[in-house]
């Protein structure tokens, strides 16, 4: 689950004109585009107004104080709008019920952040990573890393506990963005004969400049460098280490920066 934190606005309404584009003589591009254009008219003003601020709606959900409720999301948040019976007045936030509970933290869940959640985990996969630890091991953590980042080879170095016993595998998605030189060192990582020894290297050598980066990058390990990168910012990650992870309920979280304290605990599970 991706957490946000409550805000309240008021917003008043503009409207919107929807354009649309189908290929003439496409029955069926036709049809979908008359379909889209028919949700579009029958939304409220202020959603019309929000989806042209860059807010996603994905679904509706009914309250118990006369508000239409509406799951959407902005950037990577997941946002509860609620919309006035006339449409034209939306309040952002958390409804909160007598008993302090946020009465809409269920629907968000089902409806944004749970296929977020899954679309997220799919990216990472299928990202180019890797491994550091055990393939059998219960728990596994994605990392967007820079082989010259100080605080990836400090999160490197606080996870050899839970990595040695087995516990958790962390799977670095090395990205080149921090020196001129991050790009060679990624891929003379990622290009190596094993990739998961040379990560080593250049951890456990971090102190002394880490591993020696390729004189030219290949062409085939810079698009995989430039696929990493468009996942770190697609995921909304400004600098690494960007972590992926799954909670004890499944859920699927983000930490940006390395984990301090007990949050160390959070990404990485029992000790």
């Amino acid at each position: 689950m991706i957490r946000s934190r409550p805000l309240l606005l008021l917003l008043a309404t503009t409207l919107l004109a929807p354009a649309a584009c189908a290929r003439d003589g496409d029955a069926a591009a036709t049809a979908s585009t008359a379909a889209a254009a028919a949700t579009a008219t029958a939304e409220p003003e202020v959603v019309k107004t929000l989806r042209g601020q860059g807010v996603e709606f994905m679904g509706t959900f009914q309250t118990p104080v006369g508000l239409t409720g509406y799951a959407g999301v902005a950037g990577q948040r997941p946002l509860a709008v609620y919309v006035s019976q006339d449409g034209q007045y939306a309040i952002v936030g958390t409804l909160v019920n007598a008993q302090g509970e946020d009465a809409s933290a269920a629907k968000l869940k089902e409806l944004v952040s749970g296929p977020m959640g899954t679309k997220m985990w799919q990216r990472v996969e299928s990202s180019h990573w890797v491994a550091d630890g055990k393939a059998d091991a219960p728990r596994i953590v994605y990392a967007f890393s820079d082989p010259n980042c100080p605080y990836c080879n400090r999160f490197w170095e606080a996870a050899r506990p839970w990595v040695d016993a087995g516990k958790v595998q962390i799977r670095h998605i090395l990205v080149g963005v921090i020196r001129e030189d991050s790009a060679n060192k990624a891929a003379a990582i990622l290009g190596a004969a094993s990739p998961g020894q040379a990560l080593l290297q250049n951890e456990r050598g971090f102190a002394s400049g880490g591993i020696k980066g390729l004189p030219q990058v290949p062409a085939a390990v810079e698009a995989k460098l430039r696929d990493n990168e468009l996942a770190m910012m697609e995921l909304g990650f400004q600098g690494t280490p960007g972590i992926v992870f799954k909670d004890a309920d499944g859920s699927v979280q983000t930490r940006s920066g390395l984990p301090q304290g007990n949050d160390l605990d959070a990404v990485l599970g029992p000790r």
